[in-house]
């Protein structure tokens, strides 16, 4: 070995019977470091100028998603500030010159009058004005999302994805102050969806607004039958907190149902990335309706309908008055 390439050694440092023990552990860490460096050397030498290449470029895209996270981690925190003003505003903590509300910490949105303060239905005029959001929202839906009054999300880096909070008022229509969704990535840097789960929903009995009751027809020629009525899922912006199941492992799908397991998975994914990179950071816009022309260029159409029930159902109708008889709980489907 030319020491001239490598590393210097001590000869001082070496007595004439042996090595000291400090000297020795340093001659070693020396020798191994060379025969790393060698070796690389000559894995790098019998690759084709292509794969050495593509090395490379895997080493510079590695460092690019080093920065990049730590830039966004960065301006992340910067942005926080704003957030925690805007939901100040919303409910009513700040007027729109930013001073102190009087009753702030004791009836959040509501004057001494009983006047409306902040910003009613906020988030749900924000998330109505975009049109991937909408597509999730029914009328039935809007009396609870009246009652939302943030939404924020962050990184999660144990499993790799990100979690999205909604935090609600208290209401009559579920237990739960926040409702929360999270993304479980096979890559971070990759829109790759291994599975989402969400908050189980406490709902109060008779307002689940994720099943409904529908009445069936009585079978015609029986003897004193009577109308079925039997629990169904209903569209609702709050089936985003039951994201579609992926399998255990070793359990094998059919072709059909993989596809329409993974259509649902993506249709799930872009609903929660729209919520993350659009409604969130610029929440504003969408409510005052100047985002809606600015990103219009951004959706595609989608002219898939979803049916929801079997052919033979087609002569159900939805009981009248939803507040009546309902299942006590609301259970995931």
């Amino acid at each position: 070995m030319n020491t001239s390439e490598g590393a210097n050694f001590n000869l001082s440092a070496l007595s004439n019977a042996a090595l000291n023990e400090e000297a020795r552990a340093d001659l070693l860490n020396i020798l191994k470091e060379k025969l790393q460096s060698l070796a690389a050397d000559d894995v790098m030498e019998n690759l084709s100028p292509i794969v050495r290449k593509r090395r490379h470029h895997d080493e510079i895209e590695a460092r690019f998603f080093e920065e990049k996270a730590a830039l966004e981690a960065k301006y992340e925190k910067e942005y926080q500030p704003l957030y925690a003003k805007r939901f100040d505003i919303v409910t009513g903590v700040l007027d729109v010159e930013g001073a102190k509300t009087e009753e702030a910490g004791e009836n959040r949105g509501e004057a001494k009058d009983g006047e409306e303060k902040g910003v009613p239905n906020f988030w749900l005029v924000a998330m109505k004005n975009n049109e991937v959001v909408a597509e999730e929202i029914s009328e039935r839906d809007e009396g609870a999302l009246k009652y939302l009054k943030d939404i924020k999300w962050c990184k999660v880096v144990e499993p790799k994805g990100f979690k999205l909070e909604f935090h609600f008022d208290t209401n009559p229509y579920f237990k739960n102050t926040v409702l929360t969704k999270m993304y479980h990535m096979v890559d971070e840097n990759e829109p790759i969806l291994e599975k989402a789960t969400g908050t189980e929903i406490e709902w109060y009995p008779g307002n689940c607004l994720a099943d409904k009751l529908v009445k069936k027809k009585a079978i015609k020629g029986l003897k004193n039958a009577k109308p079925i009525t039997k629990t169904v899922e209903s569209e609702s912006f709050f089936n985003f907190f039951y994201p579609p199941e992926v399998p255990a492992d070793g359990v094998q799908l059919d072709e059909e149902t993989a596809e329409e397991l993974q259509v649902e998975m993506e249709q799930d994914f872009d609903v929660g990335a729209t919520i993350r990179d659009k409604i969130i950071p610029h929440a504003v816009s969408w409510f005052t309706g100047e985002a809606i022309h600015g990103d219009l260029d951004l959706f595609e159409d989608d002219d898939d309908d979803y049916d929801f029930f079997d052919d033979d159902d087609e002569d159900e109708e939805e009981v009248d008055g939803q507040q009546g008889e309902k299942p006590a709980e609301c259970k995931q489907q």
